[in-house]
């Protein structure tokens, strides 16, 4: 029989090792639903045009493209959290979405997948070098019937590819992890350069920026990185127009090298408020390279770092608004209808034919999104080439939320000017009006009608609006 002490030691590791038995299989029940707070699927199409297309950016050029330097691509992300809440992110390496693309996309996602218009997000790089896509820079080229034919039907095939691409990546759905960090590079700089002719684009080292590179890495249960989301607010201009290779700039570089880096790993870029930001240096392709590796080497370092874990649930929202135009007449467009320049005579055309269906165009649609993980991110999507003041504005809004705010999104049919930037006038606000079709300038209002649109959808989202600016950027 063995001694009393003895047997007091016996019965306290059996219950040790009862206890340890009793949290190991607690571990274990809990790393899968752990593991399974998400669902997450990710997809990819080649949306590279025929060779020749016309190319879409700059106005300058004369002729189509001539050859392919980078295939473009579609990608998706698609999100689904325990309670059964999705939404899809999409990016596409395009000059942008038009309003008749994007709206059938998201009819044709609703129809076939039951996704509502707040759980799709539609993004575009805005790299220069990509084709024209339908209904998006309308008066930028003159072309004839059968070169808008062309057009329109590669319009037609992008949007259906796009449909099949958000079933694809919600077919992909598996159980998978979300985390979220914040990194930076430099390569960004405001264009906007005060001379004593007026703004005009140059580069203005002292102007407003926003070097953020926020990162989303989604792994499955085993820690194997199945995707990572990135963004950077800079237009993809480092190369010019006298480039006829179909290629996605820095952004399409980056995506490039993560994936070389990182087998495995759909890279997608989100395009963020880089209305009126540069690369600098720019004008070679060893140029775009180096940005796009500086970029692709900070996502990298965020890949492997400790990043905070993203929570579910998963709360979405959106709205359309109109902004206003600044006041126009008839008169005016007839005059323009007698200019040299030729984009300008095309914009009058335009006007005219809607003066004369008794509906001059007085207001445009304009989308704006959220989509919130839990308390840990929030996308706020914008449509049109938003300036950097909305972001700087929004994350002052709304200090208490990690914010990632999208430019680009949806439809992007023409420059979003802040009231500073309204105010001083230039490129952004006036002359890049002509090559988007648009009749002029917006009405003073422009900024807090978003403003407004976005304090609704986020607080639709559970946004926190804490300790909020009351001031714009001025």
């Amino acid at each position: 029989m063995p001694a009393r002490g003895t047997a007091r030691k016996a019965t306290s590791r059996a219950g040790f090792g009862l206890a340890w038995t009793t949290l190991l299989a607690l571990l274990l029940a809990a790393a899968p639903s752990l593991a399974a707070e998400f669902e997450a699927g990710v997809a990819r199409v080649r949306i590279t045009p025929p060779t020749p297309s016309w190319m879409s950016g700059y106005a300058a050029r004369t002729r189509p493209s001539d050859g392919v330097l980078q295939d473009l691509w579609a990608k998706a992300l698609a999100v689904r959290d325990g309670e059964g809440h999705r939404v899809v992110i999409v990016s596409t390496d395009l000059i942008g979405l038009s309003r008749v693309i994007s709206t059938d996309v998201v009819a044709r996602v609703g129809e076939r997948f039951g996704l509502d218009s707040s759980q799709i997000l539609l993004n575009s790089s805005h790299t220069h070098c990509g084709p024209l896509v339908w209904q998006n820079l309308p008066v930028l080229l003159d072309l004839d019937a059968e070169d808008e034919r062309a057009v329109e039907t590669y319009g037609r095939g992008l949007a259906d590819k796009l449909v099949g691409l958000v079933g694809a990546a919600l077919d992909d759905l598996a159980p998978a992890r979300l985390a979220v960090g914040h990194g930076a590079v430099g390569f960004a700089v405001n264009r906007r350069v005060r001379t004593p002719e007026g703004y005009r684009i140059g580069v203005n080292p002292d102007g407003p920026v926003d070097h953020d590179v926020p990162v989303l890495k989604v792994t499955a249960p085993d820690g194997s990185v199945r995707a990572v989301l990135f963004g950077y607010a800079c237009h993809n201009t480092t190369l010019r127009g006298d480039v006829y290779q179909i290629n996605g700039d820095y952004a399409g570089q980056a995506q490039e090298t993560l994936e070389r880096d990182h087998p495995g790993v759909t890279a997608l870029f989100l395009m963020l408020c880089g209305g009126d930001q540069n690369p600098h240096p720019r004008e070679k392709l060893s140029l775009a390279r180096r940005h796009g590796r500086a970029l692709a080497a900070e996502v990298s370092r965020l890949m492997g770092a400790s990043l905070h874990p993203v929570r579910p649930p998963i709360r979405t929202a959106s709205e359309e608004v109109r902004l206003e135009f600044a006041v126009h007449t008839r008169g005016l467009f007839e005059e323009e209808s007698r200019h040299s320049d030729p984009h300008r005579r095309r914009r009058a055309s335009l006007m005219l034919a809607a003066y004369d269906r008794g509906d001059p165009v007085r207001d445009v649609p304009y989308p704006v999104q959220a989509v919130r993980f839990g308390p840990d991110l929030t996308f706020l999507a914008l449509g049109g080439e938003v300036v950097v003041d909305y972001a700087l504005r929004s994350k002052r809004d709304y200090p208490d939320e990690n914010l990632v705010v999208v430019g680009y999104s949806h439809d992007v049919m023409c420059y979003i000017p802040s009231r500073r930037v309204l105010r001083e006038e230039g490129y952004e606000a006036v002359e890049s009006m002509i090559y988007y079709g648009q009749p002029g300038r917006f009405a003073e209002s422009v900024e807090e009608t978003i403003f407004a649109a976005i304090r609704r959808v986020m607080e639709k989202a559970g946004a926190d609006r804490s300790n909020p600016s009351a001031a714009s950027v001025r």
